[in-house]
């Protein structure tokens, strides 16, 4: 039987409604479940009451013509009806490679996007800029104590941060390992030009500022 809710979990909004709007093209428990994603995003159809019990009578009846006579969307997963993501592994990756950006989150948060999850973003950056603050304060405390500070404790440090990207977020949100992967060439060149870029950036403010070089150590 298919896991139909699963796979309306995938789906973003519009795609949802195209399965209300053209109910008559799919089977009934591929547009119930789109009916009832629809409702849990907050986001219900005007044609659930009027629908449902149509649905709902034809499913239980088992009247509808064969599936290899209707179409259907979401029938056996093939590679393309599968969603282009970034990897975990390129994820804890650029977690890795730029452990004083959010470059992860940023990635975890456009599968959430192309998932249908945006609303969940909200949530990834506050975790985000809750985290930063929090590793900043531990950070300045331990400098203020007159600790040495390796240049690896804050990869040390944003190692739970890493795991909760992909062992909590995404089986709850992205809820999916069938996917394509995404390219993450150019995701690398734009981190390092940005990482670039703010590292002329202090230079200037250092040369120019006074007292900046107290400030940012």
């Amino acid at each position: 039987m298919e896991d139909y809710a699963a796979k309306m979990a995938l789906k973003p909004d519009a795609t949802l409604r195209e399965y209300v709007r053209d109910h008559a093209q799919y089977r009934e428990g591929a547009v119930l479940a789109a009916l009832a994603e629809l409702r849990a995003r907050g986001q219900p159809a005007a044609e659930e009451a009027t629908l449902r019990p149509q649905l709902e009578a034809a499913l239980a009846a088992a009247t509808s013509a064969p599936a290899a006579d209707r179409p259907d969307a979401i029938g056996p997963t093939t590679e393309d009806d599968q969603p282009v993501l970034y990897t975990p592994g390129v994820i804890v990756l650029f977690s890795v490679l730029f452990p004083t950006l959010p470059i992860g989150a940023v990635l975890l948060a456009l599968n959430l996007r192309r998932v249908g999850r945006g609303r969940v973003i909200w949530g990834l950056a506050a975790f985000v800029v809750a985290y930063l603050a929090a590793e900043y304060w531990l950070l300045n405390y331990l400098r203020l104590r007159g600790y040495a500070l390796n240049p690896w404790l804050v990869s040390v440090l944003n190692l739970p941060a890493i795991l909760t990207y992909v062992l909590w977020f995404w089986p709850r949100f992205v809820g999916t390992y069938q996917f394509r992967p995404r390219g993450w060439l150019g995701p690398l060149l734009l981190a390092w030009g940005l990482l670039m870029g703010l590292g002329l950036l202090a230079r200037y403010v250092v040369a120019h500022v006074p007292a900046a070089a107290q400030l940012l150590r």
